[in-house]
Parts: C-alpha cells; sequence; structure tokens
C-alpha cells in the first residue's frame, strides 16, 4: 500500500527515538502496532461486507456467467490453440538423398528431365543446322565427349 523502504523506516526510528525518548519507545511501538492491527481488521471486515452484499445482489453469478462467456474452450479456441501448437512443433521430412518424396515428384523430375533433353536436342539441331549448311563445322553427335585429364593428380 504504501511505498516506504528500510532507509525511510529507519529515519522514522531515529526521528521517534530522538522525539518520544528511550524510554516510551516500546510503548509507542506496541500502541502504533495495535492501532495497524486494528485498521486492518476494519478493512477485512469491510471486504467481507462488500463481498457479501455481491452475493446478495448478484453480482457474483453474473461475473461468473461472464467468465464462462469469455471462456476459450466454449468459444472452440482450444482447438485453434492446439493446431496452433502443432503447427510450431511440426518439423518437415525431408527425403534421403537418392530417396524421392513421393511419386507425383518421380513423375515431374521425369518429365523435366524428357523437357530439358528435348530442349538441348532441339537446341542442338538449330545450331548445327546452319553450321553444317557450311560443311566446315560437325554435328554436335559427331564431336567427341570431353574426358578429363588422367594425367593430373587430384
Amino acid at each position: 500500500m504504501f511505498d516506504i523502504g528500510w532507509t525511510e523506516l529507519l529515519l522514522i526510528g531515529i526521528v521517534a527515538l530522538i522525539v518520544v525518548g528511550p524510554k516510551d519507545l516500546p510503548g509507542m511501538f506496541r500502541t502504533l502496532g495495535r492501532f495497524t492491527a486494528k485498521a486492518r481488521n476494519m478493512a477485512r471486515e469491510f471486504q467481507r461486507a462488500m463481498d457479501d452484499a455481491a452475493d446478495q445482489s448478484g453480482v457474483r453469478e453474473t461475473v461468473d456467467d461472464l467468465k464462462d462467456i469469455a471462456d476459450p474452450r466454449k468459444l472452440g479456441l482450444d482447438r485453434l490453440n492446439e493446431a496452433a501448437d502443432r503447427f510450431e512443433k511440426w518439423e518437415p521430412k525431408l527425403p534421403k538423398p537418392g530417396e524421392s518424396a513421393s511419386p507425383a515428384t518421380d513423375a515431374r523430375a521425369a518429365k523435366a528431365e524428357k523437357i530439358r533433353r528435348a530442349m538441348a536436342e532441339t537446341g542442338a539441331a538449330k545450331r548445327a543446322a546452319p553450321e553444317a549448311a557450311e560443311g566446315d563445322v560437325p554435328a554436335p553427335e559427331d564431336i567427341p565427349a570431353k574426358t578429363p585429364d588422367k594425367t593430373s593428380d587430384a
């Protein structure tokens, strides 16, 4: 309630010791303790009276009803929270090297490879057609494939 630190309490104690005197100081603290206890009891009694009045007037039931209305489990938000938790914990399973993810992926990869080969053949044929007409350059299929040098040590 009050924001009093240890330094303030020490200062109040020193001032009380000087003003009241060492003889009457224990009696004063005892009286202060009784006063504080009475004030706390009065505050507790007031709080109980307010709670009883709230119970009698139906405010407590209204508060409980409002809490039930705002309960996420009754709104279906628990399923949404579960789905969000599962999504956050989800780790995708990647295929191992040499292993395909699914048959559909294999089919797409095969089609892509077929298209690449067809495009390469078409491009090679287009490049070879004008050069073959000149007669200077051999067709791409006549050119031997490059092999790595076997003289270099790796």
